[in-house]
């Protein structure tokens, strides 16, 4: 009887167990549509949606100081400017590949004398009477870094940023290989730059002051004043560029110099061009030089898991990209 009892006991166990394992099994296959997987294609973690549940990347965001963002997709394009380009730096602007494999947000506008005082409460701009759309400008590359610093607190999202050297020109270009992104002439009409004590080439065009930011046409992927009204702090310190194809560059260390680009309201077109590089000290506050944001794709969280903030994306026929 005795021995009856425990093979009883020993086969409900054995049912449990069973049980147990199965239940488990159901679990790890929903979950699967859900957590993060290891991406063939990428080599990075992404999620892996469920397929009638794909997260869609909107074209355009915009957050809570009024900063308007268009989605950048990843693509390749060549750095730098071509050998007979008219008023090229040889030892600065070596022509070379560069492979970005990232998509990422970048305004539209250069941050505004507003949205600059509505996360640092003042406004240190030389052209305060120009008005509250018009560029920040006198902010130091450290200043940047601080405001970047509130805005990620303020929105709890630890995604902004300013761009690097590469994203700025690839963005700046939007396609184009010319001199501008508007072609290979120089044209007063399309961007405010070169008014300034000696340099005349726009007088009685442009005002040779900061204008309010959009005033001039977009480029293709609607991102204004690429060219002109104030040059843009970048992420990188400034070097040589590389002879060979390079992925994801973020600047050298050669020097303690920050990199700024597009030239400004006070430069001639020379200054302007795509390929144009600037650069000064971390600290230097100056008339004609502010910034825009970029912003990284938000990441997807899933059982207390971050993953991978930077999704491939394919854009479709309507403008938005699909995570995969």
């Amino acid at each position: 009887m005795k021995q009856k009892a425990y093979v009883l006991i020993a086969a409900v166990a054995w049912l449990a167990l069973a049980a147990i394992i199965n239940c488990g099994e159901k679990s790890e296959e929903r979950d699967a549509k859900s957590v993060p997987v290891r991406n063939s294609q990428s080599g990075k973690h992404g999620l892996k949606p469920a397929p009638d549940s794909q997260p869609k990347i909107p074209k355009f965001l915009t957050n809570t100081v009024g900063m308007k963002f268009v989605y950048i997709p990843p693509g390749s394009f060549m750095m730098g400017s071509p050998r007979d380009e008219a008023g090229r730096y040889v030892d600065r602007e070596k022509q070379h590949q560069v492979k970005l494999t990232r998509g990422f947000y970048m305004q539209v506008t250069e941050v505004t004398q507003g949205q600059w005082e509505a996360v640092m409460k003042k406004n240190p701009s030389y052209f305060k009477n120009c008005g509250k759309d018009c560029p920040v400008e006198q902010v130091s590359w450290n200043d940047v870094q601080r405001f970047v610093w509130r805005l990620n607190h303020r929105e709890r999202l630890h995604t902004y940023s300013i761009p690097t050297e590469a994203e700025w020109e690839y963005a700046c270009r939007a396609g184009t290989v010319t001199r501008f992104n508007w072609g290979d002439e120089a044209d007063c009409s399309k961007a405010n730059y070169g008014v300034a004590f000696i340099r005349n080439e726009c007088k009685e065009i442009n005002p040779g002051r900061t204008v309010k930011v959009g005033s001039f046409p977009p480029n293709a992927w609607g991102l204004y004043d690429m060219h002109g009204n104030v040059g843009e702090w970048c992420l990188d310190r400034f070097d040589n560029y590389p002879s060979k194809e390079v992925t994801d560059p973020a600047g050298g260390y050669a020097t303690v110099d920050r990199v700024y680009r597009g030239g400004s309201w006070s430069v001639i077109s020379r200054y302007c061009r795509s390929a144009n590089r600037d650069a000064d000290s971390p600290n230097a506050k100056l008339g004609d030089v502010g910034f825009r944001l970029v912003r990284s794709v938000s990441g997807y969280r899933t059982r207390g898991l971050i993953v991978d903030p930077y999704p491939v994306i394919q854009q479709n026929e309507n403008g938005y990209g699909v995570a995969q």
